[in-house]
């Protein structure tokens, strides 16, 4: 009978192969297209095409795991960006970054939006991981005093992703600019370090 250490093992060779699975997944679809044959991301991957289907039975498994592995990076990069960048650049950069992922999965939009069981848990979990990252940053842009306080992460990201709409081509640059005019807007009436409302002082003379 295997010991426990053989089964720890097992599985964390199983998880191994999960990831890079999902990772390779990631760039063949970028690339290819998610109806890329099965083979060529097996090959990649260094697996048989047999490891893929008994992990993800179903092509849209994979492609909802591959969605869940660029939500859970690009929120995790909040957090790596409020320690390493005083509030109102970490705001800046994530909300650039945010755009990188939209415009990026851009391409997934028919899959995601096909009707397939697979898929249907996906708007939630895109809400669970994202807002609380853009919530927190938001809360320390407002105590640094560089940002309104009235912004919503609920309203921010969908305004992004419309703004992202004309970038179905995958160059984000438009969507980059327009999205940093956003941010810029929410300065406005920013309470100031001092706690002095930036608004105010522009009252005519």
């Amino acid at each position: 009978m295997p010991g426990r250490s053989s089964q720890r093992t097992v599985r964390a060779d199983a998880q191994r192969n999960i990831e890079t699975l999902v990772r390779t997944a990631r760039d063949v679809f970028a690339t290819s297209g998610v109806e890329a044959p099965m083979r060529e991301i097996a090959e990649k991957a260094g697996v048989g095409v047999g490891t893929i289907y008994r992990n993800f039975p179903q092509r849209s498994d994979l492609i909802a795991a591959v969605f869940r592995s660029e939500v859970d990076a690009c929120a995790d990069a909040a957090a790596s960006l409020a320690e390493a960048f005083p509030p109102g650049e970490a705001l800046d950069r994530w909300m650039q970054r945010y755009v990188d992922f939209i415009v990026a999965k851009r391409g997934l939009a028919a899959a995601l939006h096909s009707g397939d069981p697979a898929f249907e848990a996906l708007p939630a979990y895109f809400d669970s991981r994202f807002e609380p990252a853009l919530q927190r940053l938001l809360d320390a842009a407002v105590t640094a005093g560089e940002i309104r306080p009235d912004a919503n992460p609920y309203d921010l990201l969908r305004a992004v992703a419309s703004l992202c709409m004309p970038s179905s081509d995958g160059n984000p640059s438009a969507a980059r600019r327009l999205v940093a005019l956003l941010v810029d807007g929410l300065r406005y009436r920013a309470a100031g370090p001092q706690g002095a409302a930036g608004g105010a002082a522009h009252t005519p003379g």
